[in-house]
């Protein structure tokens, strides 16, 4: 298609129902599972990455549902594995998440790198070398970032360049560390605000 040609000018009327944004819900799914409780999430949008996230945490043991009302139930007590499934992680960065929800849950996590075992820069490099400022052990095998810890301990951690994904996992993943994490050049938008909020309600303590 080369171009849209839009004849406007006249009254438009109608009703639509705005669903909740997919990057912000993404997260937000894993970091309900940083809980040993259940908690409940409405307004979440109803996609492929969604279905794929939420199959995701079900495998690691997490519960995930929706009832009559479309709102998502996620009830993080029963998470039992730190390793996380490579076909589903490999179908989205955004499944990446999970490795700071195991670190932070179990502290040991084997997850899939975004990209296999491609040869070059990792575009999770600025998430593990924050995995290891907070205490982990981190390997890279056979297209798996493979990181364990004794515990997680607070930290100042200065994030190269201003990553959403990388302040979001961080964040998890420091939420039950020991201490406080400081993130310095953290990213602002709103679904790593939306993600601290939703991490306050749970207990945890982030301005």
């Amino acid at each position: 298609m080369e171009k849209l040609v839009i004849n406007g000018g006249r009254p438009l009327y109608g009703e639509v129902r705005i669903s909740g944004a997919k990057n912000s819900a993404l997260p937000i799914l894993v970091a309900a599972a940083l809980a040993e409780g259940e908690s409940v999430l409405e307004n979440v949008p109803k996609d492929l990455d969604v279905i794929t996230i939420s199959m995701i945490l079900r495998e690691l043991g997490v519960k995930v549902w929706s009832d009559t009302s479309g709102r998502v139930h996620v009830d993080g007590s029963g998470l039992n594995t730190y390793q996380a499934p490579y076909d589903l992680v490999r179908r989205m960065r955004g499944s990446f998440y999970v490795a700071g929800l195991l670190l932070a849950r179990v502290r040991k996590a084997e997850v899939p790198l975004p990209g296999g075992c491609a040869i070059g820069s990792r575009p999770v490099d600025f998430h593990l070398k924050g995995f290891q400022q907070l205490g982990a052990e981190i390997s890279i095998e056979h297209g798996y970032m493979k990181a364990e810890a004794t515990k997680l301990q607070g930290s100042k951690l200065y994030i190269n360049r201003s990553s959403v994904g990388t302040t979001i996992n961080l964040m998890i993943a420091a939420s039950l560390a020991e201490g406080t994490t400081i993130l310095e050049n953290a990213a602002k938008e709103p679904e790593v605000v939306d993600v601290a909020i939703f991490i306050n309600s749970l207990g945890g303590r982030i301005r």
